[in-house]
C-alpha cells in the first residue's frame, strides 16, 4: 500500500484546520448571539379576537392562526381591529408586523401612531415585503388597536402572519437570533462570491479557464443578497423594506444567468445538437426575462411581485433541464466531476423546489406547510461546495493532460542527451523562417571535432561528456539571439536572427572563449569545435541554401583544423625523434 506523502499529511492537516476553525468561529458567534436569547424572547401574541373586514366583508373574533381567505388583488382595503388587553405591562413595547405588498396605517383608539408606504402606492411604487416594527406608547392598554392595509400587488397574501409584541430594545436582536443561520449563510455567500469574484476577474488576465468559478461567485453573491433580504436581516441597517425588497428581487432575477452560463460547457460535452438548441432557447429566454422583468419593474410599469411567478417557472425549467444534462453527462463519462455536480444539482433543485411551494402555498392558498422557509440557501452552499471541488477535480486533470502534452511535445522537439533543440524542431523553425517575409538572420554550423577518437580510447561515457560540453558553449553564445539546435551526432546548428557583421563577430568570439574556459575546467577534455556561418542577402533569402552555405564552410574549417592539428602533431613528433636529440 502507498504511504502518503508529507505533502499530502500537511495538505490534510491544513484543511482540517481550516474547517475547525470555521466550525469553532462559527459556534463561538452562534452562542454570542443566542446566549440571552431566552430572556430578550418574550412576547405578547396577538392572534385572537380580531375583527376583520375585507372589502366589505366582515369576520368577527377570528382567530389570525387559522383564518384564511381568497388572494386579495391590487386596491383592497384590509382591516383588522381588536382591543389590548387591560391588564398589559405597556412601557417600551412594540408591535412587529409582517406586511405583504400592502401600505400600513396603524391607530391606538382613533389617533394615527404609525403609517408606510402610502407615499409610493400613490406613485405606483412597490411598497415591499417584510417586518415593520412599530413603537407603542406607554399607554396602550385597554385601547383599540386598528390595523389598515391597502394592497399595492395582485394576489398578494391570502393568510395574516402573527402579530407579536416585543420590548423595542430587543427587536433587532430577536431578528438576528432567530435568523442566525440564514445571516451566516447569506454573509458567508456574500463575501465568498465578493472575494472569489475579485480574484477570478485577476485570473481571468492570464487564464480563460477560470470563466467558470467566475459564473459560480456571480451566483454566490446572488444567492447570499436574496437570503439576507429574504429573512430581512437587513433591517438591523434601518433599510427601508421596499429597499430590502428590491435587492431580493434584483438578486433572485439575476441569479439564473450566471447558472445558465455555467452550464454551457456540460451542454456542449454532449455533442448533441438538440440539446445545444435547447440551452440556447433557455440562455436566450432567461436573459430575455430577466431584463424585460427588470425594466418593467424600473419603470414602474409591471412589479417585480407581479412576475415572479413567471421566473419561478423559468428557474425550474433551468433546473430541470440541468438534471437532464448531468444525467446524460454521467452516462457519457461516468467521470466523478458529474457525479458531484449531479448531487449538488439535485440538492439544489429540491431545495429550490421545496422554497417554491412553500411560496406557492403560502401566498395563494395561505397556508405555511413548514414552520422552516428559504432553504435555498441551505442547497446552494452545497452545491457550491460541490461545485468547487468538482471544478477542483476537473481543473487538476486538464493540468495534468496539459503537462502530459506538453511533456511529450517537449520529447519531441528536444534531444534526450544535452536536452537542447532536435533536428525536427530545427526544420520546423527553417519553415517558419521561409514563411516570413524580409527575414534577417545568419546560420551557423558545428561540427565536433575528435569525438570518434574520444569514444574508442575513453569510452563512450567520455564521449557524451564531449558533446554536452559542445552543446553547453554554443548555447551560450548563441542562444540568447536565437535558437540552437544538435542536428545529430557529432553536428549542431545555431540559427541568429541578425546578419550585423559586429554582432556575429562577438558571437564568435565569445564562443571560442567559452571552448578555452570548458577546456580548463574539465581535465582532458580537449575540446575542439569546427564551425561556418552563412548570413541572408538582398540576392539570396533562401533558407536551405544558407545552411548548405554555412555547412560547406563548417566542412572547409574542419579540414583546415585537421590540416593544422596534424602539422603539430607531426612538428612534435620531429622535436622529439633521434635526429633532434
Amino acid at each position: 500500500m502507498k504511504k502518503p506523502t508529507c505533502k499530502t499529511v500537511l495538505k490534510t492537516l491544513l484543511i482540517t484546520y481550516a474547517l475547525l476553525s470555521i466550525c469553532l468561529t462559527t459556534l463561538f458567534i452562534d452562542g454570542l448571539l443566542s446566549r440571552d436569547y431566552s430572556a430578550i424572547s418574550k412576547y405578547a401574541t396577538l392572534n385572537d379576537g380580531w375583527n376583520i373586514t375585507i372589502d366589505n366583508h366582515v369576520w368577527q373574533n377570528v382567530s389570525l392562526d387559522s383564518f384564511r381567505f381568497a388572494p386579495v388583488n391590487k386596491g383592497d382595503t384590509v382591516t383588522l381591529k381588536r382591543t389590548f388587553p387591560a391588564d398589559m405591562d405597556c412601557t417600551g413595547h412594540a408591535l412587529v408586523l409582517q406586511v405583504n405588498q400592502a401600505a400600513v396605517t396603524v391607530y391606538l383608539d382613533t389617533e394615527q401612531i404609525y403609517e408606510y408606504g402610502w407615499d409610493r402606492i400613490n406613485q405606483n411604487k412597490t411598497v415591499g415585503s417584510g417586518y415593520l416594527p412599530v413603537d407603542l406608547p406607554d399607554d396602550y392598554s385597554a385601547k383599540t388597536l386598528t390595523i389598515q392595509l391597502t394592497v399595492a400587488e395582485e394576489k398578494a397574501f391570502s393568510s395574516f402572519d402573527p402579530i407579536r409584541i416585543y420590548e423595542w430594545k430587543n427587536i433587532y436582536r430577536i431578528i438576528l437570533t432567530e435568523n442566525r443561520v440564514p445571516l451566516f449563510l447569506g454573509c458567508f455567500l456574500t463575501v465568498f462570491g465578493l472575494v472569489t469574484c475579485c480574484i477570478t476577474v485577476f485570473a481571468l488576465l492570464f487564464s480563460g479557464k477560470f470563466s467558470r468559478i467566475l459564473c459560480v461567485s456571480l451566483f454566490s453573491i446572488c444567492i447570499g443578497l436574496w437570503t439576507l433580504c429574504y429573512y430581512n436581516v437587513l433591517l438591523i441597517f434601518a433599510m427601508p423594506l421596499y429597499t430590502i425588497s428590491l435587492l431580493e428581487y434584483l438578486a433572485l432575477y439575476l441569479a439564473p444567468v450566471p447558472l445558465v452560463i455555467y452550464m454551457r460547457e456540460d451542454v456542449k460535452a454532449l455533442n448533441r445538437p438538440f440539446m445545444y438548441a435547447v440551452y440556447r432557447v433557455l440562455l436566450s429566454v432567461q436573459l430575455l426575462a430577466t431584463t424585460l422583468f427588470l425594466g418593467l419593474h424600473t419603470v414602474d410599469l409591471v412589479h417585480c411581485a407581479a412576475t415572479l411567478k413567471y421566473m419561478q417557472m423559468l428557474i425550474l425549467c433551468n433546473l430541470v433541464y440541468f438534471i437532464i444534462v448531468e444525467f446524460m453527462n454521467l452516462r457519457i463519462s461516468r467521470q466523478l466531476v458529474h457525479r458531484l455536480f449531479l448531487i449538488g444539482m439535485l440538492v439544489l433543485s429540491g431545495c429550490a423546489g421545496y422554497d417554491l411551494v412553500f411560496y406557492y402555498f403560502n401566498r395563494y392558498k395561505g397556508i405555511a406547510i413548514s414552520s422552516t422557509k428559504g432553504i435555498a440557501s441551505v442547497g446552494l452552499v452545497i452545491f457550491i461546495v460541490m461545485i468547487l471541488v468538482s471544478f477542483y477535480i476537473d481543473l487538476t486533470q486538464k493540468m495534468m493532460r496539459e503537462t502530459e502534452r506538453n511533456f511529450l511535445i517537449k520529447s519531441a522537439y528536444t534531444d534526450e542527451l544535452t536536452q537542447i533543440h532536435n533536428r525536427r524542431y530545427c526544420m520546423e523553425y527553417m519553415t517558419h523562417i521561409k514563411d516570413m517575409k524580409n527575414p534577417n538572420y545568419t546560420v551557423f554550423c558545428f561540427d565536433l571535432n575528435n569525438l570518434k577518437t574520444t569514444n574508442d580510447t575513453f569510452g563512450h561515457a567520455q564521449g557524451d561528456i564531449l558533446i554536452k560540453s559542445a552543446a553547453n558553449v554554443i548555447v551560450d553564445a548563441f542562444e540568447p539571439h536565437g535558437i540552437v539546435a544538435r542536428m545529430g551526432g557529432d553536428e549542431f546548428i545555431a540559427i541568429v536572427e541578425t546578419d550585423d557583421s559586429g554582432k556575429i563577430s562577438t558571437m564568435i568570439g565569445e564562443f571560442q572563449n567559452n571552448i578555452s574556459q570548458k577546456n580548463e575546467e574539465i581535465p582532458d577534455l580537449h575540446l575542439s569545435i569546427a564551425y561556418g556561418y552563412a548570413s541572408c542577402s538582398p540576392k539570396e533569402y533562401n533558407i536551405e541554401k544558407i545552411y548548405q552555405i554555412a555547412d560547406d564552410r563548417m566542412y572547409e574549417n574542419k579540414q583546415t583544423m585537421k590540416k593544422l592539428s596534424a602539422d603539430a602533431l607531426n612538428s612534435e613528433n620531429a622535436s622529439h625523434s633521434p635526429e633532434m636529440v
